[in-house]
């Protein structure tokens, strides 16, 4: 299906009727949406459908690293936040990465494993035709397994399925504006055989071409505008938007992105070399504690390494212009450190 044209839709009130008769023929699965303004294609020219977190074309492990840290980051101060403000469910966003996830994602605040879908034929042809100017969008509709919980997970499919009307507190607004889900793959990593296996095309069951004008959308109904499909009195809308502009330092080019990458570099070095040991922690100051402790490690070592600590913490928590200068100075403090470590 991935590699065919998109279908022509001429009405919102055809596009209906053909949905309708997927789901009669997909009986077993759940039909879900995405609208867009494009057809995203590969090189041998399939449609492709990755989560936000594997888009590019080619990814190199230390990069997937990167961008997991800086994910995990994101969920640090996602929950601080919830917690601090006593946000309604917050002992849930805590407990559960999946949820954390789910509210990054659908807020569009760091790249995620995570796909954004509707059940909402409306909303989806509006995001396809949301753009200014556009004159054509596309929807594409995928068949995923039969949802059971809020956070349904198939085995058997390799697929998560997330509710986001059940996991989100009552004051995120925009889930319920657009019936929103998310899925993804039930073993969720940063390593992985082929991208492929990662790619939602192999759920497409249709992709419909639709166009911008009031012939589509006829006398019963109209395109959502953007007030609705993003709500401005949105109070998790304003706390995503502050940790967004947090991990989007960290994600600019430059010496703060290769500080970080350095930095994920000596901690997988560390947590190597005490595997010897039979570590059974992936806490860098416990690889740090046992290695000082069997004499792998110095003293002045393990004092440089948490004055870096300290600076990673403070570039990744704090709301503080980073100065290039200043970055550089510790990038040479991580180049020295990892060039002195035996091991």
């Amino acid at each position: 299906m991935a590699s065919y044209p998109a279908y022509p839709v001429s009405t919102f009130g055809d596009l209906i009727r053909q949905t309708a008769r997927l789901s009669y023929l997909n009986k077993n699965y759940l039909l879900f949406y995405r609208g867009q303004s494009f057809d995203h294609k590969n090189k041998v020219g399939n449609s492709t459908f990755y989560p936000s977190i594997y888009r590019q074309d080619y990814l190199t492990q230390r990069e997937m690293i990167f961008k997991f840290d800086i994910l995990e980051n994101a969920c640090e101060i996602l929950v601080e936040l919830f917690q601090s403000k006593n946000i309604e469910g917050w002992a849930d966003v805590k407990k559960r990465k999946l949820i954390q996830w789910s509210i990054l994602q659908h807020y569009e605040v760091c790249e995620t494993p995570l796909m954004d879908f509707t059940q909402s034929l409306r909303v989806a042809c509006s995001f396809a035709l949301s753009e200014i100017d556009a004159k054509e969008g596309y929807v594409c509709v995928f068949a995923l397994p039969y949802i059971t919980n809020r956070i349904s997970v198939n085995s058997e499919q390799d697929i998560i399925d997330i509710r986001l009307l059940s996991i989100c507190p009552p004051t995120a607004v925009r889930p319920y504006f657009q019936e929103g889900y998310l899925a993804g793959t039930s073993d969720i990593t940063n390593n992985y055989e082929t991208k492929t296996e990662l790619d939602f095309n192999r759920r497409l069951v249709a992709k419909f071409k639709i166009t911008n004008t009031k012939a589509f959308w006829g006398h019963d109904f109209g395109l959502m505008p953007k007030s609705s499909l993003f709500p401005l009195n949105d109070p998790i809308n304003e706390l995503c938007q502050g940790i967004k502009s947090k991990t989007q330092r960290a994600l600019r080019t430059g010496t703060l992105g290769e500080f970080l990458k350095s930095w994920i570099e000596l901690e997988h070095k560390i947590l190597h070399a005490a595997s010897d040991y039979k570590l059974k922690t992936n806490n860098v100051r416990d690889a740090l504690r046992l290695l000082f402790s069997n004499n792998r490690i110095s003293q002045d070592q393990l004092n440089i390494f948490e004055r870096l600590r300290r600076y990673r913490n403070m570039v990744v928590h704090q709301t503080v212009e980073i100065q290039d200068k200043e970055t550089r100075k510790y990038i040479q403090f991580l180049d020295d450190l990892m060039r002195d470590l035996p091991f």
